[in-house]
């Protein structure tokens, strides 16, 4: 017999803000990151809720988080987030996510995180949330730390492809599948499934979502999990994985973006 899955995006779909740029500060304060760097990431979050990130952003941020992290200690990152990932990401995961997230596996679906970050973080907070599998990017590792190399970029086509390969792996039918985004840059992961969902869409989705007739969720309400989820229970909930640990990177990119524009 087939299985169904629901396949996540993370950003502005499960959480309200950029899971990459949200851990500036304790990166900044293991001496990973500078303060201008923080000051940078900020930027780049207020300008990623106002518009997202597109195509090439993305490919430009890609490149300066591969950059920065070159060299940096895996389990260095694995610890900070373990030790910060409540207090940061509690406040930011949607309530509709959560219940969204628990309605599946209330119907036996597997739950799938598919996020751009990386692998190596995404997985054992995925575990955490009682998501069944997780499919991030693979960054190229030598001697413990970051090679500045990427094996495998999740996203845009790329999404697609991870979740063929799980469907293939685990028996899932795509046709009666499931799959949330709020970005035009994750369109292969919506159609690659029978049953698309735009949550929170740019502008590019939502116009592509009025073509074909997708059903268009706002989330809306960030509430903490732990007011929520008073003791363990087999409701699955929902929070994020942080992306490789280069938060300036992506507020480099972003800020160093909008002031070439500025000066066009």
């Amino acid at each position: 017999m087939s299985r169904i899955a629901a396949f996540f995006d993370l950003d502005k779909t499960v959480i309200a803000k950029s899971s990459t740029l949200a851990f500036s500060r304790p990166f900044f304060q293991e001496g990973l990151i500078n303060r201008r760097a923080v000051l940078k990431s900020a930027y780049a979050q207020f300008v990623f809720m106002l518009a997202g990130a597109d195509a090439d952003q993305m490919d430009r941020m890609r490149a300066h988080i591969t950059a920065l992290a070159a060299g940096w200690d895996v389990e260095q990152i694995r610890g900070i987030v373990n030790e910060t990932l409540h207090d940061i990401v509690d406040p930011l995961v949607y309530k509709e996510a959560t219940q969204l997230i628990a309605d599946h596996k209330a119907e036996g679906h597997d739950v799938v995180i598919v996020s751009a970050s990386g692998e190596e973080l995404v997985a054992p907070i995925a575990q955490m949330i009682g998501a069944d599998y997780s499919v991030g990017t693979r960054m190229v590792v030598h001697d413990g730390r970051y090679t500045g190399a990427v094996d495998f970029y999740c996203a845009a086509d790329n999404k697609a492809v991870a979740i063929k390969q799980l469907a293939a792996e685990h028996g899932y039918d795509l046709t009666k599948s499931y799959a949330y985004s709020d970005s035009v840059t994750d369109l292969p992961m919506l159609e690659v499934v029978g049953h698309p969902t735009v949550v929170n869409p740019d502008r590019g989705l939502r116009r592509i979502a009025v073509e074909k007739d997708w059903p268009v969720q706002q989330f809306v309400d960030p509430v903490s999990l732990r007011s929520r989820i008073p003791t363990p229970s087999g409701r699955a909930v929902a929070v994020t994985a942080i992306g490789i640990g280069a938060v300036a990177a992506a507020g480099a990119a972003w800020y160093g973006l909008r002031r070439k524009r500025s000066r066009d």
